[in-house]
């Protein structure tokens, strides 16, 4: 994790960035039970998601709008997209484009990020309720049930790749899906960071 991210102040734009790669992708078919796992992934996220149709792709927004009205930024400024960095766009776009494009084997693969996910998870929420006690703790509500959710999904991505991953060439590209998605995110932090540091 970014070390100005992880335990640091953050901003509504930060924000918003994170919100955007936070996202659900169901792009190829699946089998049943492939399926039933990623559409319970997407029913666990808070009500009210945001939909929003890109390049022939549906991705639901898992944040819902709470946590961005919890930070006094209104839902139809979080849904214009007006704010989010050139960097963060490109970033989330690629993310989008791999999980569209390649095998969906693949795409829960990259997904393993999530192995790491509680623990920052905590460390955002600490962060969160420390530096900005003004927002309202239902906004922050996201941050908790992933406490939960995280270690479930990464179980259910890291048992499907081991079992559907045998040969070497499909570990190998296990491997670099994941290694994909934790570029993207870093990538994605760098932008963050440096377009706090331009002028709104």
């Amino acid at each position: 994790m970014h070390p100005n991210r992880a335990g640091g102040k953050t901003s509504g734009r930060r924000a918003l960035g994170d919100a955007r790669h936070e996202c659900v992708v169901l792009p190829h078919p699946v089998e049943a039970r492939g399926l039933q796992e990623q559409v319970g992934g997407v029913v666990d996220q808070p009500p009210r998601p945001v939909a929003v149709e890109r390049g022939g792709g549906r991705i639901m927004g898992v944040d819902g709008g709470r946590f961005s009205e919890a930070l006094g930024v209104p839902r139809a400024e979080l849904e214009s997209e007006r704010r989010v960095l050139p960097g963060v766009r490109y970033a989330v776009d690629a993310y989008v484009n791999f999980a569209r494009r390649k095998p969906w084997v693949e795409a829960v693969a990259s997904s393993l990020t999530e192995l790491f996910g509680p623990g920052a998870m905590r460390v955002r929420l600490d962060a969160f309720e420390r530096h900005y006690p003004w927002i309202d703790p239902a906004g922050l509500e996201y941050f908790r049930t992933r406490l939960v959710q995280a270690p479930r999904d990464a179980q259910y991505a890291l048992d499907l790749t081991v079992e559907r991953c045998r040969t070497p060439e499909q570990q190998d590209a296990a491997v670099a899906a994941l290694r994909f998605k934790t570029e993207m995110l870093w990538a994605q932090l760098d932008a963050i960071e440096r377009g706090d540091t331009q002028p709104a």
